[in-house]
């Protein structure tokens, strides 16, 4: 017998779309999903986009009709991250950022101030406009004392050409030059999950994750202790899955194949 989940946490790129290509069967997943009233959010590593500009792409290229607040990010897990740290409130707080629309939205909004020098925090997501003036006031601020947040390690990213850097090797840099970690806030760290369940009004036990690829989507989902069903429509083969230590709780070629 299949467990039966009151919530889900679906990834992206791989999961509901491939690129600029659809997936029939994402599209009718997400519409199963709305007709039975099942909560969820798409749990995305991207900071370069607002919720807005997710949803506007997933209504216009995918036909999927959703809510910016059904979009969880990094940098709204940054936020919410940062706000534990400061006893819910950031206004006054100030930060350096390396990132795109999407992140330094989400942080300002939040009530967060761009620092050049001596930032509270030093953010480092993608960005692609960075230059090495950028890579060297954050690297200055966090030597001389910032707090240092990357929102994803994520390496690489596909796109029509081939696979091109991602957050984790623009924050890669910044921790060579700093010697460093970053705090990582993104899949397949737990601390992306555990806001989302927050924001779900769920505990992890409740939830399934949904995604593609084993390293980022599963991987968070085994960090966070909730299931996770991987779906082969992405990134990840079975053949190099099997050979994981810890295995999804669920495998499916398509996600016509889920019973919810």
């Amino acid at each position: 017998m299949l467990k039966s989940y009151s919530a889900y946490l679906i990834d992206l790129d791989g999961t509901i779309y491939r690129g600029r290509e659809k997936i029939p069967a994402a599209r009718r997943f997400v519409q199963r999903l709305q007709e039975k009233q099942i909560p969820f959010l798409f749990l995305t590593n991207n900071t370069t986009k607002t919720p807005e500009a997710v949803a506007e792409n997933l209504a216009n290229n995918h036909d999927i009709h959703v809510r910016p607040d059904q979009i969880y990010t990094p940098s709204l897990a940054t936020v919410s991250y940062l706000k534990a740290k400061n006893h819910g409130d950031l206004h006054g707080k100030t930060v350096f950022v390396i990132g795109e629309i999407g992140l330094l939205s989400a942080l300002l909004g939040a009530g967060m101030t761009l620092e050049v020098e001596h930032p509270d925090y030093v953010v480092v997501g993608l960005d692609y406009d960075v230059t090495y003036h950028k890579f060297e006031l954050a690297t200055l601020a966090v030597r001389s004392g910032s707090t240092f947040i990357g929102t994803n390690a994520d390496k690489n990213l596909p796109n029509e050409r081939g696979l091109v850097p991602g957050a984790g090797s623009v924050i890669s840099l910044v921790e060579h030059a700093t010697q460093q970690r970053a705090t990582y806030i993104g899949k397949p760290e737990s601390i992306i999950v555990h806001a989302a369940l927050a924001v779900l009004g769920k505990e992890a036990e409740d939830v399934l994750i949904v995604g593609d690829n084993y390293d980022t989507d599963i991987r968070a989902g085994i960090n966070a202790k909730t299931d996770t069903l991987l779906v082969y429509t992405g990134v990840s083969k079975p053949e190099v899955v099997a050979q994981e230590e810890v295995q999804p709780t669920y495998e499916i070629n398509s996600l016509d194949e889920w019973t919810l």
